[in-house]
């Protein structure tokens, strides 16, 4: 493989004109791995998709064109729009995980709106007795329950209450 690319940092990248590839060392600190497999999806399509961790810490994307024959510009361009879409696909990676906990409330919401209102046969069927469930440890009992409400001191007449 060759580096002959002025306008991409050497190490980078290198092409073989002989087997329409091009090769791109990925950093997965930069890119999540999760972005590096987006990104390599969306190309299935147009080239062969290689992924290879040559050493820890690096992986190598291989992209060869389908039709067997590139010359340095299409590989230069598929160079270009890969490294577009990785860029795009680790954005969108880092929204989602930003986003988590809204997402899955949204959709927990919808699945159970999906569900409908309780008719009235489930509303009947339903046990609303006090004796729902156990509470050995006490917890759903409410303060007063748990500790007694105090009693109003008893007043004497002249004024003063009682202990």
């Amino acid at each position: 493989m060759q580096s002959s690319y002025p306008d991409i940092p050497a190490g980078l990248v290198a092409h073989d004109l002989t087997a329409a590839a091009v090769q791109l060392q990925v950093d997965p600190t930069i890119y999540p791995l999760q972005a590096i497999y987006g990104a390599a999806y969306i190309f299935i399509d147009r080239c062969y998709v290689f992924l290879e961790r040559p050493e820890p810490g690096q992986v190598r994307v291989t992209l060869t064109a389908k039709g067997g024959s590139a010359d340095a510009g299409a590989l230069r361009a598929l160079v270009g729009e890969f490294a577009n879409e990785l860029l795009g696909c680790a954005w969108r990676h880092q929204i989602t995980q930003d986003n988590r906990v809204l997402l899955e409330t949204v959709t927990m919401q919808a699945i159970a709106g999906a569900m409908g209102q309780p008719s009235l046969d489930d509303l009947a069927s339903f046990d609303f007795s006090d004796q729902g469930f156990d509470d050995p440890l006490g917890i759903a009992l409410s303060w007063e329950e748990k500790h007694g409400k105090k009693a109003p001191a008893a007043s004497t007449g002249d004024g003063e209450a009682q202990p």
